[in-house]
């Protein structure tokens, strides 16, 4: 567990959905975490958190330019760039990340969005620690730091309190994709991954399962949806 504890509310048992889409491009995931987000403000599902691995793409939040090329050449690879509406700077998603999209009552969960951060931020250090890699917070960065390298980010938006977006965990994650960018407007150089950290090829389905025993380690309930 991180030195600095969050915990969800606890006068009732929080239980959520997740969902795996295994791989999806990316604009089409955009499009169904919209649905899922407008059917969970309607009261139509229970919060979910969906788990999912894209191919390459940059996503940008909203101080995205203009002129932004829809798709780009980085090692020889087309990369698509999309605009979308969370908060942030520019990020990379692509194979070996495990990409989390928390669809959640946010007032509900922990009571406020600083809370849900750090909360989100928790349960990515308890899913690293299964190899005893320690993450922690930084005092002026969200996502999880291995001390001075970063090896998850977070962005995320909010309507009517329910949460959208969310958190990207370098797993075996090719780190040459982000030096075409200033990822979360820092150097390239500071992202990491668990394969760069332990040196081990790890299955993204076994830190898909990490991270569900890390959810109901801080409090929260699932049922694979």
């Amino acid at each position: 567990m991180s030195e600095k504890s969050s915990e969800v509310n606890t006068h009732q048992t929080r239980r959520v959905d997740v969902v795996d889409w295994g791989v999806l491009a990316f604009d089409e995931a955009h499009q169904r975490q919209l649905q899922l987000l407008d059917e969970r403000i309607a009261g139509r599902r229970r919060d979910t958190i969906v788990v999912v691995e894209h191919p390459h793409v940059y996503t940008y939040g909203r101080g995205a330019p203009k002129d932004l090329p829809a798709v780009i050449s980085v090692l020889g690879q087309e990369v698509s760039q999309v605009a979308i509406e969370r908060g942030g700077e520019v990020t990379y998603h692509g194979p070996g990340q495990l990409v989390i999209y928390p669809i959640l009552d946010v007032r509900a969960l922990t009571g406020d969005l600083h809370a849900f951060l750090h909360w989100l931020e928790d349960v990515l250090i308890d899913t690293i620690a299964e190899w005893n890699v320690t993450g922690s917070h930084h005092p002026e960065h969200t996502g999880v730091w291995v001390r001075d390298r970063k090896i998850a980010s977070i962005g995320v938006a909010v309507r009517k309190w329910v949460s959208y977006h969310g958190a990207a965990l370098n797993v075996s994650t090719d780190l040459r994709f982000f030096g075409a960018i200033q990822p979360c407007g820092l150097p390239s150089e500071v992202m990491t991954s668990l394969t760069d950290l332990t040196g081990q090829d790890i299955p993204l389905v076994q830190v898909k399962e990490a991270f569900l025993r890390a959810l109901n380690a801080r409090g929260v309930q699932h049922r694979l949806a």
